[in-house]
């Protein structure tokens, strides 16, 4: 077994929360986590599958269910095939109202949380499950290989790169054919297969929904809404930009990838190092990778953004804290970057604050005063340094 980052931060939301959901895309390892959650909590625990038909059939009624094992921490795996379950859910924990009653984990979809926001609001804490973090792996997989095949357990821990990428290949199928449509996304499955070949191409450059819908042959506030079930169902990401100074011209457009290498990789056809090595997709995929390692362990009270102006003004990202951003990063496929003047330029408008460069394997340096160049296998590191001291 892999021991996740999230399991301290589920533990102690468990110890202090009536309900807590694991949400996350489908094959992230959310069942894995939340049954090894059993071995390290006091309370006994109930697990229910609720694709299986006799989980279900045990809840028929539920009300009286709940009601007989109010001493039990309560597993509900796959809670969105049953959403009615959420109003009774709030009705059993306002009659016991304590700590750990209720633990739930599913592949997220906008039904899934707007059910669970309605009815368990103030009752109920949400974390993300991401895909396997190269800190969680780094002792058994080289980061090169974690960015080929990405973070989801199936892929990453293949016994070959050909068996890694045909089972990606599997996976995205079944997303498209079946998944998506199960989770409530109102697409055709050739539009949705379509529209992942065009998100390779949008990788980590900025979103063009009106280039995109004449591509697809789609009308824009219908692919708004199928972007946005994708980013719900956590496929991909939209980074927002930061706003900084109302008298520049700052991008408004949010940039967008892929969360998972290995599916961005899947879908582009490259299977093996040698055949991203000379890619063009290398660059885009790199700062993407990156990205996820970083906001994978951020904080809650980190938020993510990229920095952009007219001008060519740019970071890659910014970590913002309240209203203040707190780090800038810059991602460099080289192991002799160089920071242009547009970087310099931002870090201006951002107050000076400290940045830390990103290259594949270049030894740890400091490039000026407040800029120091680390490593993809010491980022982890300058990260805790540089966040425990704030």
């Amino acid at each position: 077994m892999i021991e996740r980052i999230l399991m301290t931060e589920l533990l102690q939301q468990v110890d202090d929360m009536p309900a807590v959901a694991v949400l996350g895309p489908r094959q992230v390892g959310k069942t894995t986590l939340v049954k090894m959650v059993e071995s390290k909590v006091s309370r006994p625990v109930i697990y229910l599958d609720l694709e299986s038909r006799e989980d279900q059939t045990r809840l028929l009624d539920p009300e009286l269910y709940f009601s007989e094992r109010e001493d039990s921490l309560i597993v509900l795996d796959e809670i969105q095939r049953m959403p009615a379950l959420f109003p009774i859910l709030r009705s059993a924990i306002d009659k016991n109202r304590v700590a750990g009653r209720f633990l739930l984990s599913g592949s997220a979809s906008p039904e899934l949380l707007a059910q669970s926001t309605e009815t368990l609001a103030g009752r109920i804490s949400y974390l993300e499950l991401q895909p396997l973090h190269w800190g969680e792996v780094c002792s058994r997989i080289n980061y090169q290989e974690h960015w080929l095949r990405g973070g989801f357990p199936n892929a990453l821990l293949a016994p070959s790169d050909e068996v890694a990428h045909r089972r990606l290949n599997d996976f995205i199928f079944n997303y498209i054919h079946r998944d998506l449509a199960l989770l409530g996304l109102p697409a055709p499955a050739a539009v949705v297969s379509d529209l992942f070949s065009m998100l390779v191409g949008a990788n980590a450059n900025l979103l063009n929904l009106s280039n995109l819908s004449r591509s697809l042959g789609t009308a824009q506030p219908t692919l708004q809404r199928y972007i946005d079930f994708m980013e719900n169902a956590f496929i991909i990401r939209r980074l927002r930009p930061w706003y900084v100074n109302i008298n520049k011209r700052i991008t408004k457009s949010p940039k967008i990838y892929f969360r998972d290498t290995g599916m961005l990789h899947a879908l582009a056809g490259i299977s093996d190092n040698e055949a991203l090595s000379g890619s063009m997709w290398l660059g885009g995929s790199w700062e993407g990778y990156v990205i996820q390692q970083i906001i994978a362990q951020l904080k809650y009270n980190i938020r993510p953004f990229f920095y952009r102006t007219a001008d060519g003004t740019e970071l890659d990202l910014v970590l913002v804290k309240g209203i203040t951003p707190v780090l800038g990063v810059e991602i460099k496929y080289s192991n002799a970057p160089k920071l242009s003047r547009g970087n310099n330029i931002a870090l201006e408008d951002l107050g000076g604050i400290p940045l830390i460069v990103v290259t594949p394997s270049a030894e740890d340096y400091r490039m000026a005063e407040n800029t120091k160049v680390c490593s993809m296998k010491t980022l982890n590191e300058n990260f805790k340094e540089f966040f425990t001291a704030q």
